[in-house]
């Protein structure tokens, strides 16, 4: 019987369904028929495989194929099944043994001359296969993502006629790879080259050993970026299994995963005019967006009133729930969305509000309509809001009285042993208590208790507020090595809540 079945993986979000790629032969006219919901590229594959079959010197053959991608109601997309097809059309005509198929899974897309091109996904379908009790054959440079799975989780290959070499019995024309050894030895930005900003520096230290997220105020050239770009520095390196999941992220992504990114926390910057799908993810086929090419790192949102109000707005759930769930008609993805977000803005329009030189000529209707871009339940949201004024010149230019800064490494060392304390109590982060959690990780001192009282009845503050306030300042007492928060501790997080000032004044 003329009949083959060889096993790959398709994508859906971070899943890799299995998929039984089965071919027949049959009499009649040649034709190829592919069949189980492809779409175009899928369909498209036939020329491909058809070509690269003849050019790896072997015979296509001239009866009446029939391809069926099982199971027939989920969708497939892109080249991924080309190697698949190709070995099915082999095996069946009996140019390769079909008996050792069922020991290996395929992914990969097909040149017209044979040669194997990289494909999205290899390293979730890699821990699928694995839990499978099968290997993935995947292209050579797919190989360290999909090594990442354990260590014989995959073998590379170079062509087609590698993979059909090694299936007759010569095993040395595909490989082992090797998995991503790490973060490469570029250094990264260091705090110490910020100068001056010494309270902006204390509110990256809370954010780095808390995970809360921030809010920078001030006017351009006072280095709300700079500060920002140095926040990964200051967080913890990630578990195995936090890194895992950003290299799985990273491969179904466009860019796809490099190798020297492995351990690397993400920073992710998006330009102000991102639409809403490009910030939280969608298509017709769901894919990934800014929050969750940001998961488990930082989120970075430069001239936060400059984005659109309703693009901010979806950012709302996913900073409570740490994950997004994407719907469509026909498909529906849930994506990880664990990310810290910081953002930058500027006081008002022209950009120099409270400015010594008096250059801000903004109304104050001006400047409430710049600010009012903002949602109210967003600027809940986040945990700090912080005015960063300019750095004089003194300090700028580096004067006799200006001490040496500190380097992240320093602020690192602080920030780590917080977030202990906080695992020690089981949670990732003082930010991910929740409100049921905060009054037995949380206690007061009697007069912290008193400070606070005051604060919620002059700044008017929400229950949401009040929470995030009680986070911050068991960082802040964690960073001191505190048991219990005191007055300093809660006057200090809620000098870090600075807007909602200015909405009560």
């Amino acid at each position: 019987m003329a009949l083959a079945t060889v096993f790959s993986r398709a994508q859906t979000g971070l899943d890799a369904p299995a998929v039984a790629v089965e071919v027949d032969l049959a009499g009649g006219l040649p034709a190829l028929a592919i069949v189980g919901l492809p779409e175009t590229e899928v369909k498209e594959s036939k020329d491909r495989v058809r070509a690269a079959i003849v050019n790896s010197g072997y015979q296509f053959p001239t009866r009446r194929i029939t391809v069926n991608l099982a199971p027939a109601d989920l969708p497939k997309e892109g080249g991924r099944f080309d190697l698949a097809i190709a070995l099915g059309i082999l095996a069946a005509s009996g140019q390769i043994p079909a008996e050792r198929l069922a020991q290996y899974e395929f992914l990969g897309e097909l040149s017209l001359s044979g040669a194997l091109r990289r494909v999205r996904g290899a390293l979730p379908a890699a821990l699928a296969a694995t839990n499978a009790g099968r290997r993935l054959v995947v292209p050579e440079a797919n190989g360290p993502e999909a090594a990442l799975a354990s260590a014989d989780a995959a073998h590379a290959a170079t062509h087609l006629s590698d993979v059909t070499t090694s299936l007759a019995g010569d095993e040395t024309l595909w490989k082992t790879p090797v998995p991503a050894l790490g973060p490469s030895d570029q250094p990264e930005a260091d705090l110490a080259d910020v100068r001056g900003q010494h309270q902006a520096k204390r509110a990256l230290e809370i954010a780095a050993a808390g995970g809360h997220s921030l809010l920078l105020i001030g006017p351009p050239g006072a280095g709300k970026t700079m500060l920002a770009s140095r926040l990964p520095g200051l967080l913890p390196e990630m578990t195995s299994e936090q890194a895992m999941q950003v290299a799985a992220v990273a491969s179904i992504s466009a860019g796809g995963f490099k190798p020297e990114d492995w351990g690397r926390r993400p920073f992710r910057a998006p330009h102000h005019t991102a639409s809403g799908v490009a910030l939280v993810g969608g298509g017709s086929t769901p894919r990934p967006g800014e929050i969750t090419l940001a998961h488990n790192g930082v989120l970075f949102l430069d001239e936060l009133p400059e984005f659109d109000r309703r693009v901010l707005e979806v950012l709302r759930e996913p900073l409570e729930s740490g994950h997004i769930v994407i719907s469509r008609a026909a498909r529906q993805a849930e994506f990880p969305a664990a990310f810290q977000l910081i953002a930058a803005m500027n006081p008002c329009p022209c950009g120099y509000f409270g400015d010594a030189s008096g250059r801000c000529h903004c109304t104050p209707e001006r400047i409430d309509r710049y600010r009012s871009r903002i949602s109210g339940p967003l600027l809940d949201r986040i945990d700090m809001h912080l005015n960063v004024a300019a750095v004089s010149r003194d300090v700028l230019m580096g004067g006799a009285g200006e001490q040496p800064a500190e380097s992240s490494a320093a602020v690192r060392t602080r920030a780590v042993a917080a977030r202990a304390e906080a695992m020690r109590r089981g949670h990732t982060s003082n930010a991910a208590l929740r409100p049921a959690e905060i009054d037995d990780h949380c206690p007061l001192e009697k007069g912290a208790r008193t400070l606070l009282e005051q604060a919620i009845a002059r700044l008017g503050l929400s229950a949401r507020a009040y929470h995030r306030i009680l986070r911050v300042a068991r960082t802040i007492a964690d960073l001191a090595g505190a048991d219990r928060i005191a007055p300093a501790h809660v006057a200090e997080a809620i000098g870090f809540r600075q807007l909602d000032r200015t909405a009560s004044i």
